[in-house]
C-alpha cells in the first residue's frame, strides 16, 4: 500500500483559515514553497466557525497567493479546487463533515493534513474532539502552531492526547524559526567547515549569544501578545530551537529520528545559569520612542494592552549548557520588541588568545564568530596587524553575504508537512523540556523576583543592560 508521505495530492484543511495567520504566512509561504519545489497537487480546504462561501474562501486564498512566485495558472488552480465548510473545531461531528468535504474536493486519495490556525486553548479542545473520532481519515497529519501547551505539565497532557489521535511522525509542531535556512546551517557551518568546527566549543567559546531583536512593534496584536510577552513568545520556542542547533553534538546522519534525538539530549542538559532565576534572567517593556521615524507609543497605553498584565516586550535568559563540549559556558537568549535596529544572529565570542608575544599589543575586544539569521552572513570579527602600526593589533571583519532565501521560512516548514517529513518539526518530548528549563524563570516573574525595566522604542534596551 502506498504511504501517505506518498501520494500525488493533499488535501491541507485550515482551521481558523480566515484569521491573520492564513492570509499573512501561510499562504504566501506555500505559494513560495510550490513555485520552489516539486510538491504534492494541494487542494485548499478552509474551515471557520464563522459562516463564509467557497467564493469567499476563494477571494481569500487569490488574495493570499497575489505577488507570489507562482504563475497565473497555477494560481488560478489552486483558487479553482478550493473548498470551504464552516465548523466548530472542538466539535467531533463537524470536524466528521470537515473530512467529508476535503475528501469530496481533493479525491479520495489525497493525504489529509488539519492545519491549526488557532489560539492554543481552541486547539487542545479540537484535538480532544478528534480523539473521541473513531473513523478518522487514513493517513491523517496534524500541523500545530505553538504555544505547545502553557507549561511542561500542559505539554506533556497535550502530548498525550496528541498520541491517541496519530503517530508521532505524523504530528507537525510548528516552530517557524526551524525552516529559517541559517537556523538548519548552524549545523552545516560547524560539521563541514573545519576552521570553524575546530574552535566550535567551550575550549575556545567564552560566550554564545543568541538575539533575536525586532523594530517592529506590537502592531496591532494586543489579543494574541499582552499576558504572553517576549518571554513566552520568543524564548521559550524559537531560541531555545537556535540553541539547540547551535549546541548540539552533530548526528552520524541527517535523519529526523537522529536529529530530533540530538536535540532533545542537548535540551535535557540545558538549565537556568547557576539555577539562579532572579540573577540569571532580565525583562522590560518599552515606553514611547521614535523607531525609523515613526512614534510608537508607550507599550502600556497600545491599545488592547492591560497595563496590569505587566507583560514584558524584552526578555533575557542567560543558560547553561551542561554537556562535555559547552560546560561553563554561558548562552544568552535575548529578544524584544520596538527596538533600535533588527539584530537577529548567534554570536560566538572566542576567549583570549594565549601566549602573545612581548611586545605585541592585542587589539582590544575579543574574536568572534558571527551567524546572521536575517539577512543571511556569516561574519568573522578578528585580530589583524594594523596597518601602520604592525605590533599593535586591530580588529577587523571577514563577512560573507549568504544572499536572500529562496523559500520563506513558512514555505520551508509546510514543505515539511506536504511531504511527510517531520524533519523542521519539534518533537514532543523537545517541546516539554523548552516549558522545563524556564519553569524556574516564569516563577520568579509571576513571583515579581525580577524587575520590570523600561527602554524607550527605538533604544537598544534598558540603561544599564550592556
Amino acid at each position: 500500500m502506498t504511504s501517505p508521505a506518498d501520494r500525488d495530492d493533499v488535501a491541507l484543511i485550515i482551521l481558523g483559515a480566515t484569521g491573520d495567520l492564513t492570509s499573512r504566512l501561510l499562504l504566501p509561504g506555500l505559494a513560495g514553497a510550490l513555485a520552489a519545489h516539486d510538491l504534492p497537487r494541494v487542494t485548499l480546504v478552509g474551515s471557520s466557525h464563522s459562516e463564509h462561501s467557497t467564493d469567499e474562501w476563494r477571494s481569500i486564498v487569490r488574495e493570499g497567493l497575489a505577488g507570489a512566485a507562482l504563475d497565473e495558472d497555477e494560481v488560478e488552480d489552486l483558487v479553482a479546487r478550493a473548498a470551504w465548510h464552516t465548523a466548530d473545531a472542538t466539535d467531533a461531528d463537524d470536524l466528521r463533515a470537515l473530512f467529508e468535504t476535503a475528501r469530496e474536493a481533493a479525491g479520495p486519495d489525497a493525504a489529509p493534513v488539519l492545519y491549526f490556525a488557532l489560539g492554543p486553548g481552541i486547539t487542545r479542545e479540537a484535538v480532544g474532539a478528534l480523539a473521541g473520532l473513531e473513523d478518522l481519515p487514513d493517513g491523517l497529519r496534524l500541523a500545530l502552531e505553538k504555544p505547545f501547551g502553557e507549561d511542561e505539565e500542559s505539554a506533556r497532557e497535550l502530548n498525550a492526547v496528541l498520541a491517541d489521535v496519530v503517530e508521532e511522525d505524523r504530528v507537525f509542531r510548528v516552530d517557524h524559526f526551524l525552516g529559517e535556512s541559517m537556523v538548519t546551517a548552524l549545523l552545516g557551518l560547524r560539521t563541514a567547515n573545519r576552521l570553524l568546527g575546530r574552535v566550535w566549543g567551550g575550549r575556545d567559546v567564552e560566550r554564545v549569544d543568541v538575539v533575536v531583536d525586532e523594530t517592529i512593534a506590537l502592531e496591532g496584536r494586543a489579543e494574541f501578545y499582552d499576558g504572553t510577552g517576549a518571554l513566552k513568545d520568543m524564548v521559550q520556542s524559537h531560541l531555545l530551537q537556535v540553541l539547540a542547533m547551535a549546541a548540539l553534538e552533530p548526528p552520524e546522519r541527517l535523519r529526523p529520528q537522529e536529529l530530533h534525538d540530538a536535540v532533545v539530549e542537548v535540551l535535557r542538559a540545558t538549565r537556568v545559569w547557576q539555577d539562579d532565576p532572579v540573577a540569571a534572567s532580565r525583562r522590560a517593556r518599552y515606553t514611547a520612542g521614535e523607531v525609523d521615524g515613526e512614534r510608537i507609543p508607550a507599550y502600556a497605553e497600545e491599545e488592547g494592552v492591560d497595563p496590569g498584565l505587566r507583560t514584558e516586550t524584552l526578555a533575557e535568559v542567560t543558560l547553561a549548557v551542561d554537556t562535555e563540549r559547552w560546560r561553563g559556558v554561558p548562552f544568552r537568549l535575548r529578544s524584544g520588541k520596538a527596538l533600535g535596529r533588527k539584530r537577529w544572529e548567534v554570536a560566538l565570542t572566542l576567549r583570549a588568545p594565549e601566549d602573545v608575544p612581548e611586545g605585541l599589543s592585542p587589539a582590544e575586544g575579543r574574536d568572534r564568530i558571527v551567524v546572521g539569521l536575517d539577512p543571511r552572513e556569516v561574519r568573522i570579527e578578528l585580530a589583524v596587524d594594523g596597518a601602520d602600526t604592525p605590533f599593535d593589533a586591530e580588529r577587523r571583519t571577514l563577512a560573507a553575504d549568504l544572499g536572500e532565501e529562496q523559500v520563506d521560512a513558512y514555505g520551508e516548514v509546510l514543505r515539511g508537512i506536504l511531504t511527510g517529513q517531520t524533519l523542521l518539526s519539534v518533537r514532543g518530548d523537545a517541546a516539554e523540556e523548552c516549558w522545563r528549563i524556564l519553569a524556574p524563570v516564569l516563577a520568579a516573574w509571576e513571583a515579581e523576583e525580577v524587575p520590570l525595566d523600561e527602554y524607550p522604542a527605538g533604544s537598544a534596551g534598558p540603561a544599564g543592560w550592556g
